[in-house]
Parts: C-alpha cells; structure tokens; sequence
C-alpha cells in the first residue's frame, strides 16, 4: 500500500539535487521618526472643553473692522476694532491686546488685553488683564482687575441662585395659628 510512494521534488531537479535555499532578506532599515511638536497657539487662546472634545475659539484678525452686533454660540477671541454689540450667550469673548471693542458685552466669560468701551454683562466672570482698559459697567458674579489695568465704571456683583429652599417664598407664606 504505501511502497509506490514517488518522491515529490521541484521541477527541474532529480532527487533533491541542486535544491538552494532563498537568499536571506536585506535587512529593512528601521523607520526614522521625527518628534510630534504640538501646534503652537497663541497664550490668549485657551480651549475650552466643548462636550467630549476641546474646541478652539473662532478668531477675528488684527485686519477687519467690524461695525454692527454680533452674536454666536462658540467662544470668540477679537483682535480689530467693532463697533457694536457682542452677545455670545454662554460662552467665552477674549478680547485681545491689540482689539478696540466699543459697545455692550453680553457673554458668560469676558476676558480683556485691549480696549473695550461699554457695559460688560458676564454671568460668570470678567478679568481686566494687565495692559487692559475698560470704561463702562461691571456686573458679574466673579471678577478680577490685574494690576495695570484701566478701570472706570459701576461693579455689580451678581450673585448665582443657590440651590435650598426660596427663602421669599418662606417668609411670605401666612402662618396657621392653633387656638
């Protein structure tokens, strides 16, 4: 049963004569890799964090002037000269060295390096940096003035509901009086 076995050999070849082996492969140079740097970005421009990720704020440059009201839903960094309102809701406006902002700011976060003229409104804070000049009203729930900084209005501190019982509604309430 197994005596009529044939040996198997690569064509061309009898009886395993002139079988060579493949020549080893050259070895592969290992790959050389270039240090990852991050992307620089400007000191003023601090990402907030926007759900699960981190969003920078839009930006606009040194070369417009803008006049009219803007508003938005995302954090804004100017660096030109507006005239006009700015309302952004519950996000950041940083207002860069270089920018001249004149009319009322509305926005959760205000941070000033320029020039602003008119009312700040921010539901949680304002800074006034070092080189920074606002001429208007404060109201805010946080605020901070750097030494240096140009200063000249009204500060009101708005101070954020506390979780508890309505203390109005309490005192208001007629008592019941047992006899």
């Amino acid at each position: 049963m197994w005596t009529n076995k044939q040996a198997s050999y690569p064509p061309g070849t009898s009886s395993g004569a002139g079988v060579s082996t493949l020549p080893e492969p050259a070895p592969v140079p290992a790959q050389v890799t270039a240090p990852v740097t991050p992307p620089t970005r400007n000191a003023l421009e601090t990402p907030r964090t926007q759900g699960s990720g981190t969003r920078a704020p839009a930006w606009l440059g040194p070369g417009l002037k803008i006049r009219g009201q803007i508003t938005g839903t995302e954090d804004l960094q100017v660096e030109c000269k507006v005239d006009g309102p700015i309302s952004l809701g519950e996000h950041r406006l940083t207002v860069g060295p270089n920018a001249h902002v004149s009319g009322e700011i509305t926005a959760s976060e205000v941070i000033v390096f320029g020039e602003v003229n008119g009312n700040l409104l921010a539901s949680d804070r304002i800074e006034i940096k070092k080189n920074g000049s606002v001429i208007g009203d404060l109201t805010t729930s946080r605020i901070m003035i750097e030494d240096g900084a140009h200063y000249k209005g009204a500060i009101e501190i708005a101070r954020k509901p506390q979780p508890g019982p309505n203390l109005d509604a309490l005192l208001a309430r007629p008592e019941k009086k047992s006899l």
